[in-house]
């Protein structure tokens, strides 16, 4: 039916008129329209074609070759949307798999974004899609940045070139972006719960869709993925859960070395089961008794037994069928065929209860350049897609993860208690160099936030000095474990909060907007945040320094500023519950907490223009607050406004608090609190972001300008 081999020419004259199916949902006014679509095909077989096709079937499989520009694919361009794949043979959906692949690096090589996850599960988005009838079915996505194959293949690959970018597709599955979206995602270990839970909702109103959860094995370190694999065993409703194994339990960019050592005995257990001779030999058992029926028997039996209740003494699926699921594996994520027959074969049960398939998989398979990449590029800014070359910009500076890594590499050095955590996230955190000096005081465990709280408690009652380097916004799923294991035995746990703020093209998910809120309520807990480089350098020995209670910093995604850094790196500790003043004026007092203390800097700048000269301070903390300089703002100015870039409740609200406690708001004193709206910020480029958020200094010039009286002025900022 389609082309196997394309051409980056196509031949006008040799196109065949094909039957497309309508996009789903469209009202055609009941007339029965019949649409046609111009699909490409190859004519002849000469060597001049032969050396122009760039997507080709070898023996060893589909080769692309990614040295040009972007390759003809004539089967990806009949599919809108899963219907128009139902009718495709094995070969069209092989060759489908591979043009895919194509799309998927083409793609991202002009935008950035996740592409070793998507392109490890082509040939699973495109089995799923296949077998399963979406939007009806719910497919779920685990964390979801493996799903770029899927908005392709459901309506979205137009938009493809908007990915992560201001008012353009979001880099995670988002329920409000697509009907096929079943759950957005950005997270970790979620799916298999929310499967359940549609899986439970669809039985008790009587419906009889499928549910699929699609997760990986780095996501299944975590605790929840047991927990609802455990209520789904209970429960007994019909769900299907896909474990994704591609041996990546925590991000390749855990040690700079590339992949670290699976950290779980997850790993060990999925290892031996694909190893195990036993399973070999059943494998092989299973094909000459299915061969001796028949052939038809063959191509079904063989691909289901073969992976199926014959191989439950293999060592590791046990696990599985305790928790009361029916094990089918370990199958080749990679091939379409096996995954297709296995899929049909579980639908058409009748009441299978829940079902686990466990397919092997290679991250970045397909394209070379990430096949060898350490980091297996997966995370990537634009790059070449012939040599898989970055193009990442220049900097002055380093990032702030850098600067706290290089920072904590100092104070380790000179105390040998220091010891680092982070949860599957060793480059993210900048903790990849911190195990690189320090192998034996790194601890990586796993996407399990929870435990990495509690281990790290239990670390500081044996008198070490744990920093937990954990994103703001995924210390949110350890939170019980901050307050009841840390804060509330007053243990000295150090909390780094990375990517806190609006993080820009990761967006809602990963924003670390609540932070302040949640760890400034806490009776115990230090809180500082740095207004730049430098000053995280002071607040990571301030926190070293600190070992009568917990302590946390929150810092944001991007480089530095470029502030004078100090001697060698190394911080000096800061006086606890003392800030700065920045810039001295009459009138009206700027009080920042944190990075937001920069675009405060600016309003500065600008207001020099309209004669207006303000005072800029520098909290630096949250808890205790300085409240000596909080007294002196308010003695000597009319107006004092404080900025930060976290949610209602955070900063403003403790200066509010103080101040109202006081009596210091029963006088002359005008306060305005600036924070981020009450509302989710969507993805985007980080200063849309500011803008959106109204945080930017323009914004703060303008609120100082309308509280002296001069609105025209504000307005024309506007």
């Amino acid at each position: 039916m389609a082309v196997h081999g394309v051409f980056m020419r196509v031949n006008q004259s040799a196109t065949t008129l094909l039957p497309c199916f309508p996009s789903p949902k469209l009202n055609h006014g009941g007339a029965k329209i019949k649409q046609f679509c111009v699909k490409a095909s190859a004519a002849g077989n000469s060597e001049s074609e032969e050396g122009k096709m760039v997507i080709k079937k070898e023996k060893e499989g589909w080769k692309i070759d990614f040295s040009g520009e972007k390759p003809a694919t004539p089967v990806l361009d009949t599919i809108n949307y899963p219907v128009h794949m139902k009718n495709l043979s094995t070969k069209d959906l092989e060759q489908l798999a591979a043009e895919l692949r194509a799309e998927i690096v083409y793609t991202v090589a002009k935008t950035g974004g996740h592409l070793s996850s998507s392109l490890g599960v082509v040939e699973l988005t495109v089995a799923l899609h296949h077998v399963f009838n979406c939007p009806d079915d719910r497919i779920i996505w685990d964390v979801g940045h493996q799903a770029y194959g899927h908005k392709i293949l459901t309506g979205r690959r137009s938009k493809m070139h908007t990915i992560r970018k201001t008012s353009g597709l979001a880099g995670f599955p988002k329920r409000d972006e697509s009907v096929y979206d079943a759950f957005g995602a950005g997270h970790s270990s979620t799916s298999i719960s929310a499967g359940l839970g549609m899986a439970v909702g669809r039985d008790l109103l009587g419906k009889k869709n499928n549910v699929v959860s699609v997760i990986g094995d780095g996501a299944m370190t975590a605790g929840q993925a047991y927990e609802a694999m455990n209520n789904a065993g209970f429960l007994d409703s019909n769900l299907i859960v896909v474990l994704n194994d591609n041996k990546q339990v925590s991000l390749p960019t855990a040690t700079l070395d590339g992949p670290a050592t699976p950290v779980g005995a997850l790993s060990s257990a999925l290892t031996k089961l694909q190893a195990s001779p036993k399973f070999r030999q059943l494998r092989e058992a299973a094909k000459s008794i299915t061969k001796q029926i028949g052939p038809q028997a063959h191509e079904v039996a063989a691909k289901v037994d073969e992976y199926a209740r014959g191989m439950l003494s293999a060592p590791g699926s046990t696990l599985f069928e305790e928790l009361g699921l029916y094990y089918i594996g370990p199958v080749d994520g990679h091939n379409v065929n096996d995954l297709v027959t296995i899929f049909e074969k579980v639908k058409s049960m009748p009441a299978p209860g829940p079902v686990l398939i466990h397919i092997v998989t290679e991250k970045g398979k397909g394209y070379p350049p990430a096949e060898a990449a350490a980091d297996r590029m997966h995370g990537v800014v634009k790059f070449d897609t012939n040599t898989g070359k970055q193009n990442k910009p220049k900097s002055s500076t380093l990032s702030y993860t850098q600067y706290f890594a290089e920072s904590l590499i100092k104070e380790a050095e000179i105390d040998s208690k220091i010891v680092a955590i982070h949860a599957a996230m060793g480059g993210g955190t900048g903790l990849n160099y911190f195990q690189k000096r320090f192998p034996d005081r790194c601890f990586d465990v796993g996407i399990a936030e929870q435990h990495a709280v509690t281990f790290a408690a239990g670390l500081a009652t044996e008198g070490l000095k744990p920093f937990c380097a954990i994103y703001s916004s995924f210390l949110q799923r350890g939170y019980d474990q901050v307050v009841h294991d840390v804060d509330l035995q007053k243990l000295p746990v150090r909390f780094a909060m990375d990517r806190a703020g609006l993080v820009g093209a990761d967006g809602p998910t990963h924003c670390g907007a609540f932070d302040v809120a949640f760890m400034a309520c806490l009776p115990n807990m230090v809180v500082m945040a740095p207004s730049d480089e430098a000053e995280l350098m002071h607040m990571i020995a301030t926190s070293a320094a600190i070992d009568d209670r917990p302590s946390c910093f929150r810092f944001p995604r991007g480089n530095g500023v470029g502030a004078a850094l100090p001697p060698s790196n190394k911080g000096i500790p800061l006086e606890i519950g003392r800030g700065r003043i920045l810039v001295e004026g009459s009138r009206v007092a700027i009080l920042g907490y944190g990075a937001i203390v920069q675009q405060c800097l600016g309003a500065a700048e600008m207001l020099k223009s309209h004669n207006v000269s303000i005072t800029v301070a520098d909290a630096r903390f949250c808890k205790p607050l300085d409240t000596e300089l909080i007294r002196q703002l308010a003695k000597e100015h009319e107006i004092l406004i404080t900025v930060e870039e976290g949610s209602i409740g955070g900063f403003g609200s403790h200066v509010s608090h103080f101040l109202s406690l006081n009596g210091i708001l029963d006088g002359h004193l005008k306060l305005r609190s600036m924070v981020l709206p009450d509302k989710y910020i969507d993805h985007g480029a980080p200063q849309d972001q500011i803008e959106a958020a109204g945080l930017s200094s323009r914004h703060i010039c303008g609120t100082v300008l309308s509280l002296l009286g001069r609105p025209i002025e504000a307005l024309k900022l506007q």
